[in-house]
């Protein structure tokens, strides 16, 4: 296929319709379940997070009139996507609210799309990019990233609620966001030197969210509202540019194929978002960018820059250095390019003080 049909092929794009960002908003499902028409709703949650925002949210809707029940998961499995699904056929549900982490929202954005009912993500932590994103990640698909669901039909954020989460995971979403400088890169280089298709549009969107975010470290280090609510709205357009790219190209290329071999060998992995935060930092000097920046937001913020701060050793780091571009082969990356045996990952990492 052509460089031309690919840019002129159909393609759809599908975005929330519905945005709420604030303190203490959670009462605002009331308002989106009437105005969407929803009567039956079923609430994916966890133990901890059901404490934290499920209850509060089922006893919200549950007085405004929509029946509304809950479902516990304890992992992101298609298995567990099953046992959603299962009970979203059961009870005939109209809506699915995912509320937690990204295991929760995953898996119910996963079930909702494969049972075709709408999907609301609420999010009580801001740990990586999958909030407002029509991608999920579950395992037991085959392979190690991400696959395609539904976007959500609405988002809310209550920004008290994210404040007051452990701040570890707002750092790790912003590892996850800060990363998009290299990331858009390697979907240029893609386009520059394998002719894939380039959107400039959702490259720039995803460059914006990143360039925002490093340049309040100190407001979200600070956990002031301005703060968080950058974050989180970064995290929103992100979701936003892959649906307008119609794949995870404006958020995923070296960087995130480094954290999917850290998912793979290390013993104990980091977060998601941590893990892209420190590849982030790697991959960057491999384009020639001004990698001290991005390791100097990361720190002001609180988000790990090494190996030692990643729990992980060094050994594991420069193995997943030469291993991550065969994770995911047919993505071109700077990986592609500059093919890194264990001499090079090691000079790297070294060059960099990730080891």
């Amino acid at each position: 296929m052509t460089k031309t049909n690919r840019i002129n092929a159909v393609h759809r794009i599908d975005l929330p319709r519905i945005v709420q960002v604030g303190e203490s908003i959670l009462d605002k499902l009331c308002d989106i379940c009437d105005e969407l028409g929803f009567i039956r709703a079923l609430i994916v949650t966890g133990e901890t997070t059901y404490k934290v925002a499920g209850s509060t949210a089922q006893e919200l809707l549950l007085d405004s009139g929509t029946h509304t029940d809950c479902i516990f998961v304890k992992d992101a499995t298609m298995d567990t996507v099953e046992r959603v699904k299962t009970k979203v056929k059961k009870d005939d549900v109209d809506v699915v609210l995912g509320i937690g982490g990204g295991r929760n929202i995953d898996v119910a954005k996963l079930a909702a799309s494969e049972t075709s009912r709408f999907f609301i993500s609420v999010p009580t932590v801001a740990s990586h990019d999958g909030i407002a994103s029509s991608l999920a990640s579950v395992k037991g698909m085959g392979r190690p990233y991400t696959a395609r669901a539904s976007s959500p039909i609405a988002v809310v954020m209550d920004s008290k609620i994210i404040a007051e989460s452990p701040y570890r995971y707002t750092a790790s979403g912003c590892g996850d966001i800060i990363c998009k400088a290299t990331e858009v890169r390697d979907w240029w280089l893609a386009h520059k030197e394998n002719d894939d298709y380039y959107g400039g549009y959702a490259g720039s969107l995803s460059l914006m969210s990143s360039e925002h975010v490093m340049k309040s470290a100190d407001l979200i280090k600070e956990r002031t509202q301005e703060g968080i609510r950058t974050v989180l709205e970064a995290l929103v357009s992100l979701g936003v540019a892959m649906s307008i790219a119609g794949s995870s190209r404006p958020s995923s290329g070296s960087a995130h194929l480094f954290s999917h071999a850290l998912d793979m060998i290390a013993e104990k992995p980091a977060l998601h978002g941590e893990q892209c935060g420190v590849g982030g930092i790697m991959m960057a000097k491999l384009h020639g960018l001004k990698w001290k920046e991005i390791k100097g937001s990361l720190g002001i913020i609180g988000a790990p820059t090494t190996a030692e701060e990643l729990g992980i050793d060094a050994d594991t780091i420069i193995k997943a250095l030469t291993m991550a571009q065969s994770i995911r082969p047919e993505r071109y990356t700077i990986l592609s390019k500059i093919k890194l045996d264990e001499k090079k990952a090691k000079e790297l990492a070294e060059s960099t003080e990730v080891i």
